[in-house]
Order: C-alpha cells, then sequence, then structure tokens
C-alpha cells in the first residue's frame, strides 16, 4: 500500500523552520492554553512570547488555540 507524500506547501516549511526557542512541550502549552486565550479575548494585544513560539510552529496547538478564541470571541460579542 502506497501513501500519498504531504505536500510541502511555503507555510508548512516555514513552520517547520520556526524557531521554537523557548521550548515548550504541546502538553505545557494545552495547560497553558485557556489562560491564554482568555488573555487575548480580553486584550488582542496581550502576548506570551513563549507560547508564540510554541503555536508558531506547532500546526495542531495553534488550531486549537484558534479555535478556542474563536468561540470565545463570539460569546464574547
Amino acid at each position: 500500500m502506497t501513501y500519498p507524500s504531504p505536500r510541502l506547501t511555503p507555510e508548512r516549511i516555514a513552520s517547520l523552520l520556526t524557531d521554537t526557542d523557548p521550548y515548550l512541550s504541546c502538553d505545557e502549552c494545552f495547560a497553558r492554553l485557556d489562560e491564554y486565550v482568555e488573555r487575548r479575548v480580553q486584550d488582542p494585544n496581550y502576548t506570551d512570547p513563549v507560547m508564540s513560539a510554541h503555536l508558531s510552529g506547532c500546526g495542531a496547538c495553534a488550531e486549537e488555540a484558534d479555535s478556542l478564541l474563536e468561540l470565545l470571541e463570539q460569546d464574547a460579542g
């Protein structure tokens, strides 16, 4: 059985090459995600460099953060 090779789009390549220092594991990111997203809803200019670094290099966590952010913004609006 053969599997199709994943397409290496410019976005995927950029996420693979993104510097994720300081390192944050997915488990650590997930533990901090609710607070991070709540702060982003309260203040769109809020930044957390460690979370930002992880989310820029991890599509799974970034997708979870985006979904949660969208959900909370709908509830706030």
